[in-house]
């Protein structure tokens, strides 16, 4: 598999296959949300089109980056998302990032959007497929969003060699339209990562969540890299210090969760809209 590592603004045509990753925290919420009992997500254009959407449909629930504000009935926080019920809603998503790079390539055949929380279950697709080229599509910080990047990386990687007890190492090779992240020296592995300057504490889950999947210890020890380059990236950071409004202790911890959940997503276009939906792997 030929892999390409764009920012959204470096895309000039349409891929044959695209995964969007955004971790911190669009896909992670987007995850959660069809943990919570969601039917589908309609990725929209703007603040304004989300409304419009709720407006014709008042079934369907409103999500949005930042704050709580009128008109939305959820923020894209997966700590605070994860004690609702969603079941059988559509929710309507406008984030700063993760939207906007699905929608980028939504003519494309195959669009799948991630996270770590859905890493495997992506990969999984990936392999299934036999796909020749996929374009990841790092949607964070102009493409330079870390957290994206090794995500993306990882997925890709569990795509070609998905038997691989060790990483292909953790400075990572040219990348085309997005920048690679200095070099980092492995440290102790742990199950998941966790907010810069912690330690690793009681689990963030609640008896209310829903059953997860459970990563092997050779799969853990693969990712460990990947996650810590997640865990200090500038997103985690500014989550954690309460620099991202909208935001929840747990936020960090819960998107750094390698393979929480057993579905990739897929988005596909119906009827105008880019709607995301569970896609559960052969």
């Amino acid at each position: 598999m030929d892999a390409q590592f764009l920012a959204i603004d470096r895309i000039r045509q349409v891929p044959a296959v695209a995964v969007v990753v955004d971790v911190m925290r669009a896909y992670t919420v987007a995850a959660w949300a069809f943990a919570r009992g969601a039917e589908k997500i309609v990725l929209a254009e703007s603040t304004a089109d989300a409304l419009a959407l709720t407006d014709r449909h008042p079934g369907w629930v409103a999500l949005k980056d930042g704050p709580p504000a009128p008109g939305f009935d959820l923020v894209n926080s997966p700590g605070l998302l994860r004690s609702a019920d969603l079941s059988g809603r559509t929710v309507v998503q406008k984030t700063t990032a993760g939207t906007v790079g699905a929608l980028a390539v939504k003519h494309a055949p195959l669009v799948l959007c991630a996270g770590f929380v859905v890493a495997e279950a992506t990969a999984r697709v990936l392999r299934a497929g036999g796909y020749g080229e996929v374009t990841f599509v790092v949607t964070g910080e102009d493409g330079r969003a870390d957290e994206d990047l090794a995500c993306a990386e990882y997925i890709a990687h569990r795509a070609t060699a998905p038997h691989a007890t060790t990483a292909p190492g953790t400075t990572p090779g040219p990348v085309t339209g997005a920048a690679t992240s200095p070099g980092t020296t492995p440290g102790p592995i742990t199950r998941t990562a966790t907010t810069p300057g912690t330690t690793p504490g009681p689990s963030t889950r609640t008896a209310a969540e829903p059953a997860t999947t459970t990563p092997d210890p050779t799969t853990v020890d693969h990712a460990a890299p990947y996650l810590r380059r997640a865990a200090a990236s500038r997103a985690a950071v500014e989550l954690a210090t309460g620099i991202r409004e909208g935001a929840h202790p747990d936020d960090v911890a819960l998107c750094l969760e390698l393979d929480r959940f057993p579905f990739a997503m897929a988005a596909t276009l119906e009827d105008g809209l880019m709607v995301l939906r569970p896609h559960t792997p052969h």
